[in-house]
C-alpha cells in the first residue's frame, strides 16, 4: 500500500521551502531586465544580464553534478540558498542606495545561475532518500507542478511588486531564500560520508557521469526524444507568438496564452501520479508526443488569442506523466553516488536544446509565413513522435513499481 506523501514531513519541507524560493527567482527574473533598462537604457544589456544567468547554469552544470556526488548534498542546499541570499541581499542593498552597476547585476546574475545549477543535482539525488520507492513517482510529479507554480505566482507577481518599487521584488526574492534556508535546516536526509578528493579525478568523474547516461540504453533513447521535443516545441512557442503579433492578438492575450501554458503544466502535474500507475511507461511516453503531434498544426487556423491558451492547455497536461515515468526510472535505476551527475547531465543538455529552440523557431518565422513556419515545426514534431512509437527500447520501458534495489538492471543488461 502506498505512503500518504503527506505525511512526509522531510519531503513536506523540502517542497514548500522550493515552491517558495521559486516564486522569488521568478519575480526576479521578470524585475531584472526591468531594473536594467531603467539604469542602463540598454535593451541589449537587459538581454545580456540575462544571459548571464542562463550561461552560468548551463557551465556550471556538468561539474555541479560531479560536486553533488562527492560532498554532503544537504550542505549543498544550505550554501545554495545562503550564496544566492547573500548575492540578492546586495543587489537589494545597491538600489536602495542608488548605486546599482551593470557590473553587479552580472556578477549577481552569474551568483543566481551558479547557486541554481548547484542546487538541482543535489536536491534531485537527494530526494531519493528523502521519500519511499513507492512515493518517489508522486515526489517527482509534485516537484513539477511546484516549478510551473512557483513560476506562474512569481512571473505574475514580479511586475506588480516592481511596480511599487525597484528594490521590491528582490527584497522579496531575498526574504523567500531566507525562509527557505532555514525551512532546509530542518529538513533530514540521510548522511553520505563525503567522498575523498585525494586519488580522484573531477574530470574524470563528469566523463563517468556522460558514460552512464550513453551506456544506459532506455536512458539514452528518452533523452533523444525529450531534446528533440523540447528543440521544436520551444521553436513552435516563438513561431505562434509572432503569428499571435502578425494577427492582431493584444499583448493582454498574448500574456493569458504564456500563463495558460503554465496553468496546463501545474493541472497535469497533479493528475500525473494516478495516469501514472494507470497507463503502462510505453502509452505514457507515446501519448505526449501524439497528443503534440496532433495539437501544434492546429495554431495556423486559430485567430483568438484565448483559443490559443486553451490549445496550450492541452498541450501541457500530458508531459507531466511522460516526465513522471522517467524521472522516476532513471532515479531508482541510477547508483546513489551517479545521481547528482545524472540530474546535471540531463539538465545540460536540456539547457542546450531550450535555448537553440527559440533561435530555430526565430529563424523560421522569418524565413517562411506563419502558417507554414507553424506546419514546419509541427512537421519535426511528428518525426520525433514516429520514432517513439516504433521504438523497441521504449516499447519495454520497464514499470517503477517493478524496478527495486533487488530487480534494477546492471549496466551491462541496460547496454543491451
Amino acid at each position: 500500500m502506498t505512503t500518504r506523501l503527506s505525511r512526509n514531513r522531510n519531503y513536506q519541507l523540502l517542497w514548500c521551502s522550493q515552491a517558495l524560493s521559486e516564486a522569488g527567482f521568478s519575480a526576479s527574473m521578470i524585475a531584472l531586465p526591468l531594473l536594467v533598462l531603467a539604469v542602463t537604457g540598454s535593451p541589449a544589456l537587459s538581454g545580456l544580464v540575462l544571459g548571464v544567468d542562463a550561461m552560468a547554469q548551463l557551465v556550471a552544470g556538468l561539474p555541479a553534478g560531479a560536486l553533488a556526488d562527492r560532498w554532503d548534498r544537504k550542505k549543498i542546499l544550505l550554501g545554495c540558498e545562503a550564496g544566492y541570499a547573500l548575492a540578492v541581499a546586495s543587489l537589494a542593498a545597491a538600489i536602495w542606495w542608488g548605486v546599482v552597476s551593470v557590473a553587479q547585476l552580472v556578477v549577481v546574475a552569474a551568483v543566481m545561475g551558479c547557486c541554481r545549477s548547484l542546487f538541482g543535482p543535489a536536491e534531485d539525488a537527494m530526494l531519493a532518500g528523502v521519500v519511499s520507492a513507492d512515493q518517489l513517482p508522486t515526489a517527482v510529479a509534485m516537484n513539477s507542478a511546484r516549478g510551473a507554480l512557483g513560476q506562474l505566482s512569481g512571473t505574475a507577481g514580479g511586475g506588480f511588486l516592481y511596480a511599487l518599487g525597484r528594490v521590491v521584488p528582490f527584497a522579496f526574492d531575498l526574504l523567500a531564500h531566507l525562509v527557505s534556508l532555514v525551512a532546509l535546516c530542518f529538513v533530514r536526509a540521510p548522511r553520505r560520508a563525503e567522498v575523498p578528493s585525494a586519488g580522484r579525478h573531477f574530470g574524470r568523474e563528469i566523463a563517468e557521469g556522460l558514460r552512464w547516461v550513453w551506456s544506459v540504453r532506455h536512458v539514452r533513447a528518452t533523452m533523444a526524444c525529450a531534446v528533440s521535443l523540447n528543440f521544436f516545441f520551444s521553436a513552435y512557442y516563438i513561431v505562434v507568438i509572432v503569428l499571435a503579433q502578425e494577427r492582431g492578438i493584444t499583448s493582454g492575450e498574448i500574456g493569458v496564452m504564456a500563463a495558460m501554458l503554465g496553468v496546463g503544466g501545474v493541472v497535469g502535474s497533479l493528475i500525473a501520479p494516478s495516469l501514472q500507475r494507470r497507463l503502462s511507461p510505453y502509452v505514457s511516453i507515446m501519448s505526449v508526443f501524439w497528443v503534440l503531434t496532433l495539437l501544434t498544426p492546429l495554431a495556423a487556423v486559430i485567430h483568438d488569442g484565448y483559443l490559443l491558451g486553451a490549445l496550450f492547455v492541452a498541450m501541457a497536461l500530458s508531459p507531466p506523466t511522460a516526465n513522471t515515468t522517467i524521472g522516476t526510472y532513471q532515479l531508482l535505476l541510477t547508483p546513489d553516488r551517479l545521481r547528482g551527475r545524472l540530474t546535471s547531465v540531463m539538465a545540460v543538455i536540456g539547457g542546450v536544446s531550450a535555448a537553440t529552440g527559440p533561435a530555430f523557431g526565430g529563424l523560421v518565422v522569418q524565413a517562411f509565413p506563419g502558417t507554414d513556419a507553424v506546419l514546419l515545426c509541427a512537421a519535426g514534431i511528428a518525426l520525433v513522435t514516429l520514432f517513439v512509437t516504433f521504438s523497441p527500447t521504449l516499447r519495454r520501458f520497464p514499470r517503477s513499481d517493478t524496478l527495486t534495489a533487488e530487480t534494477a538492471p546492471t549496466t551491462e543488461e541496460t547496454r543491451r
